[in-house]
C-alpha cells in the first residue's frame, strides 16, 4: 500500500502563486513517475504535469510557462509551483505516483483562484 499526503493549496487571487507538495510513503520499491492531475467542477480530470525519476517532465498546454514540477527523490516528494494563476486553474489537485507498474492517487487538495 502506498500513501500520498498532499499539502499546500488554498485560495489566491488571479496572478498569484501557490505551491502544493505531495509526500509518498509505504510499500514502494522505486517511484518512476510522480505528478499532478486536477479536476475542475463539471469537467473531467486532466493531467497537469508529471516528472520521471530521471527528471523528464510533461505539462498540459494550459499551464506551460506558468507551472513548474519538481521532485526530491530522497524524500519521495513531488512539488508543483503554480505561478500567474488564473480563475480557470480553480480545481481539486490530486498527486499521483507510479511504482511497480501501479498508479496511486492522493486525496486531493483544493486550489481556488478568484478574479
Amino acid at each position: 500500500q502506498v500513501q500520498l499526503v498532499e499539502s499546500g493549496g488554498g485560495s489566491v487571487q488571479a496572478g498569484g502563486s501557490l505551491r502544493v507538495s505531495c509526500a509518498a510513503s509505504g510499500n514502494m520499491f522505486s517511484i518512476n513517475v510522480m505528478g499532478w492531475d486536477r479536476q475542475a467542477p463539471g469537467k473531467p480530470r486532466e493531467l497537469v504535469a508529471q516528472i520521471t525519476s530521471s527528471g523528464s517532465t510533461v505539462y498540459a498546454d494550459s499551464v506551460k510557462g506558468r507551472f513548474s514540477i519538481s521532485r526530491d527523490n530522497a524524500k519521495d516528494t513531488v512539488y508543483l509551483q503554480m505561478n500567474v494563476l488564473k480563475p480557470e486553474d480553480t480545481a481539486d489537485y490530486y498527486c499521483f505516483v507510479q511504482t511497480r507498474g501501479s498508479y496511486y492517487w492522493g486525496q486531493g487538495t483544493r486550489v481556488t483562484v478568484s478574479s
